[in-house]
């Protein structure tokens, strides 16, 4: 959801602020598991963070707390600059403590994820390992999209990803992979720059019902699942964009639409998504694995009033926060807000995501966050800097 324009823009700023902090520190860090980061019992707390805009510190300060996670993008091969962009991100989790959720972006194509880029990537990741940042990679999400280079390819998709995780989990253990597809109301989302057609290679595996064509029918997620192997976490980003397609509405949320989109029961005003897979229960449940929002907030353009905006991001928050979540969806482990406010393409104007601008919604929304979140601890005064 972030601009390559965007994450560059930043880079030189992050550096700036990174160059003036503490010395490193000389005390050896403690072996990092990368097969264990997810909390035993609670969800972690984590952020989209607008990099340029404040440090990782302000934000903590603002929040109160130390976010568990704090998540960066890239593409993937890395563009000139990316590697010290992630390296500042790293430092600042380093100071502050959680990890790294890094979201790699492979807008070259998937042929550009070779081994040797795995392997420079793995070798990244373990010096972030060693001085004591765990990292989660996200590697090419909403591949059941049909808007990215790497949408709607399965075969190309599970190759690339799996070669990935091999080079990760071989060379980086502190590390771990994420599988994310996106909520796949509106599957197979027809009419996308890598809609996936019939007769063109990989469809039959696309087209799970064997029908011909690929419809709402069709399995969104099971043709693009990696394998238990190579996959740590499972992800959907899940955002509030309104009720109605166009978006641009801001809207109250239905009620129960964030339980009812990660189990698939999810009947909105543009149509029935409850032939959806319960993506908890499959892959949460079904492959024991944990499950993560990356991203999430609620939509609000800018101009409808304080009040409203409040209105909106509150009703939003006290769906994810309610006590039924964590009862009914065990296996989820992150939430990672998105503290970005930013003109989106899908609406043509800004949109407001944050629920730290406003000191009134930010009042709120601290005093709402439940008990069993989980933040991050006093980070160990350990290893060098990374940037």
């Amino acid at each position: 959801m972030v601009s390559h324009l965007a994450r560059v823009l930043t880079a030189l700023l992050l550096l700036v602020l990174c160059a003036c902090n503490i010395n490193p520190a000389a005390v050896a860090c403690e072996d990092i598991d990368g097969q264990n980061l997810a909390p035993a019992d609670g969800t972690l707390m984590g952020v989209n963070l607008e990099w340029g805009r404040e440090t990782l510190a302000e934000y903590s300060e603002r929040l109160g707390e130390r976010p568990a996670v704090a998540v960066t993008f890239a593409d993937f091969p890395f563009e000139e600059g990316e590697p010290d962009l992630i390296a500042s991100a790293a430092e600042q989790v380093r100071q502050q403590g959680g990890m790294l959720l890094l979201t790699l972006e492979p807008q070259q194509g998937l042929a550009a994820v070779t081994d040797e880029r795995a392997d420079e990537l793995a070798a990244m990741l373990a010096h972030f390992n060693t001085n004591g940042v765990p990292v989660i990679v996200r590697f090419a999400h909403e591949m059941n999209g049909s808007w990215y280079p790497w949408g709607q390819q399965a075969d190309e998709y599970v190759a690339a990803f799996r070669r990935v995780a091999d080079a990760v989990h071989r060379a980086a253990p502190g590390s771990a992979m994420m599988w994310a597809p996106n909520y796949a109301g509106g599957y197979p989302f027809s009419g996308g720059s890598y809609e996936s057609l019939p007769g063109t290679s990989g469809f039959p595996e696309l087209d799970t019902d064997a029908d011909g064509t690929l419809t709402p029918f069709d399995d969104p997620y099971a043709p693009y699942y990696p394998g238990d192997d190579a996959v740590d976490w499972v992800g959907m980003s899940l955002y509030h964009w309104g009720s109605t397609y166009p978006w641009g509405e801001s809207e109250i949320p239905e009620e129960g639409k964030f339980v009812d989109q990660l189990t698939g029961t999810y009947n909105g005003k543009n149509g029935d998504d409850s032939m959806l897979p319960d993506f908890h229960a499959e892959y949460g449940v079904g492959h024991d694995k944990p499950v993560a929002i990356p991203e999430t907030a609620a939509l609000v353009v800018e101009g409808i009033g304080d009040l409203r905006a409040l209105n909106i991001k509150r009703a939003w928050w006290e769906q994810v926060f309610d006590p039924a979540v964590h009862e009914r969806l065990p296996q989820l482990r992150m939430v990672n807000w998105f503290e970005w406010n930013k003109v989106e393409p899908e609406v043509g104007a800004a949109v407001d995501w944050t629920v730290l601008e406003n000191p009134e919604t930010r009042s709120e929304f601290t005093e709402a966050l439940p008990e069993w979140y989980r933040f991050a601890e006093e980070p160990d005064d350990c290893g060098e800097q990374l940037a």
